[in-house]
């Protein structure tokens, strides 16, 4: 049998990488890979590793990120050379925005092919540019040469990677075959986490292991039992103790989680919580902060700003944030600081000294929020009307009532359905569309899990990103449906995750459409109130006529498409079997 150094170097990472707590490899298939792609799937055969398979790259790169959102833990995606790598930028690009781990195995020819025009061999050391936290191109398995092939990427660095050069690293695995490749592991790990030295101490984001291989790309070999254990977790950091004294408030971006509501509860401070924040509720939470910001009474009042996580929807809190006179504190989430005002001091973690509450601020803040509630709920039966003896109030009565079932939702309505449906044990993500800033506005608090891409804010990638998450979410066997809130042109934009394999599990999924034909968030932007109207067509709202039930057949997806609010409440809470896309029909 011929023996494969690949092979045996695939098997010592994988199993390296299962030993330091990753759980769930996307992969992409391709010739170059196929080495770790059949040690993967060995394991996972073994129930140490989960493999999801697709078929394209970028959807395999969200699908990873979303799971490694939903878990906290690395997610590692898996693709072979050539342009495969490069398609893993979005999601790259939004793992390193948005703070989350992600491992990028990208196998590669070897050293002596690049930059000779040969057959997908193209330049992978660096593809992704300042957006890894780590980079390491590694050696060829068992080649006695290694030491003086070293990529031309020399002791490059940079503010928030670090890039090496390929270097031998020799070892042995469970079966005593040399591998180049052990070590890398656990630095990637280590390095995704922000972890003891490695990438950007503190915080989490995306690493990149470049593997190049020589023939035999594979062979049968005997897999080394591996134990699973939980990745590293970082020492918590030393918070800063912030004094109460000045007029502060809290703003939960993207990402925040339940620590902004902490600390808002804490400090007696007023909560502004995005709705992508995992933050909205409490009793401190701001409604219609928006227009409350605007305010001199309040908003022009604010001396500081404590944030947690990453706003991005809404021009008021940018606003706020970028204003000199107020003293701003950001807790580090992603690959950039915050740094709106030129001034804002970046943080670890954050705390609040005792002391006793500014209740006049506090409570003017209270106040205003109370006055701002929106309650989208449809009007309560007339029950006296329909049991009165007098025939026209009853026949009114009852028009009353067919008239709000038959009510076409709009777009407050729909947020307001899909809000109400979700609960603790579900996740809820939204797309970047205008329905997700239609949400930030009217939506009151519930303490649910969500999520969004808002590290760019970008529309790629959304369904896989859902996919992700529910898989992660479901799969130990956990309740619960992950539910996709987005426009359409965001689902046209990530069709191609629709595709699942047959033979894995299907996740609870409903990818929740609202339907306007065309990229109408355009109409709160300067464009708007510039540009003709044929030009607004043509060139931002790309209108289209995409059959939307026609894609869900051809991907094997349940299917239906709802006008009305109480259609709309049944489907969103009866049980589901497998994935679903509902189509909500709105007006442009």
């Amino acid at each position: 049998m011929t023996a494969s150094p690949a092979s045996d170097a695939a098997a010592d990472l994988l199993a390296e990488l299962i030993r330091h707590g990753v759980r769930d490899l996307v992969l992409a298939p391709g010739s170059r890979s196929q080495s770790i792609a059949l040690a993967a799937v060995g394991y996972a055969r073994a129930g140490v590793l989960r493999v999801h398979v697709r078929i394209d790259e970028r959807a395999a790169g969200f699908t990873a990120l979303g799971m490694a959102r939903e878990t906290g833990v690395p997610a590692a995606v898996l693709c072979t050379s050539g342009t495969a790598a490069g398609n893993l930028l979005p999601a790259v690009m939004e793992a390193f925005h948005a703070g989350v781990p992600l491992l990028l195995l990208t196998a590669d020819r070897p050293p002596e092919l690049r930059g000779i025009g040969a057959n997908q061999a193209t330049v992978q050391p660096g593809i992704f540019g300042a957006f890894t936290r780590l980079l390491i191109d590694a050696p060829v398995p068992a080649d006695t040469a290694t030491a003086d092939l070293v990529s031309e990427i020399s002791d490059e660095t940079c503010a928030d990677r670090r890039v090496e050069p390929r270097r031998a690293e020799q070892s042995t695995i469970g079966l005593g075959v040399p591998t180049a490749w052990t070590g890398l592991g656990v630095r990637a790990v280590r390095a995704a986490l922000g972890r003891d030295g490695e990438g950007l101490p503190g915080v989490r984001g995306p690493v990149q292991l470049n593997l190049p291989t020589r023939e035999p790309l594979s062979a049968t070999i005997e897999l080394p039992a591996v134990t699973p254990a939980d990745a590293p977790t970082p020492p918590r950091a030393e918070p800063l103790v912030l004094p109460r004294g000045p007029r502060t408030v809290v703003i939960a971006g993207a990402d925040a989680g339940a620590d902004a509501e902490e600390l808002a509860h804490n400090g007696g401070w007023p909560l502004i919580a995005e709705i992508v924040s995992g933050a909205r509720f409490g009793r401190l939470l701001v409604r219609g902060y928006r227009e409350l910001l605007g305010e001199a009474a309040l908003g022009g009042r604010i001396e500081r700003a404590v944030v947690l996580g990453h706003p991005t929807l809404s021009r008021e809190v940018a606003a706020l944030l970028a204003r000199e006179d107020v003293e701003v504190f950001a807790v580090r989430c992603g690959g950039e600081a915050l740094d709106l005002n030129g001034r804002t001091r970046a943080l670890d973690a954050v705390d609040v000294a005792p002391g006793a509450v500014d209740r006049e601020w506090l409570g003017a803040w209270m106040t205003a929020s109370q006055a701002r509630m929106v309650d989208l709920s449809a009007p309560a039966p007339d029950h006296d009307g329909l049991s009165s003896d007098d025939k026209a109030t009853r026949l009114g009565a009852v028009r009353a009532e067919l008239d709000a079932v038959r009510a076409r939702v709009d777009r407050e309505m729909l947020v307001d359905a899909v809000w109400r449906a979700t609960w603790p044990h579900d996740r809820l993500v939204f797309g970047s569309s205008r329905l997700v800033r239609v949400a930030d506005r009217v939506l009151g608090g519930k303490k649910v899990p969500v999520h969004a891409n808002r590290g760019l804010a970008g529309i790629d990638g959304t369904i896989a990103t859902g996919i992700g998450i529910a898989l992660a979410s479901q799969a130990e066997g956990s309740p619960g449906t992950t539910r996709v809130l987005l426009g359409d042109l965001s689902f046209l934009h990530d069709v191609g995750a629709l595709l699942l394999p047959q033979d894995e599990p299907a996740p609870r999924i409903q990818v929740i459409v609202g339907n306007d034909g065309g990229g109408t968030i355009f109409d709160a932007l300067e464009v708007a109130g510039t540009a003709p109207a044929a030009d607004l067509d043509r060139a931002f709202y790309t209108p289209h006529a995409a059959n939307l039930a026609a894609l869900a057949e051809a991907y094997g997806w349940q299917f239906s498409r709802i006008a009305t609010r109480s259609s709309l409440d049944q489907a969103l809470t009866s049980p589901i079997d497998g994935p679903q896309i509902i189509e909500i029909p709105l007006e442009r």
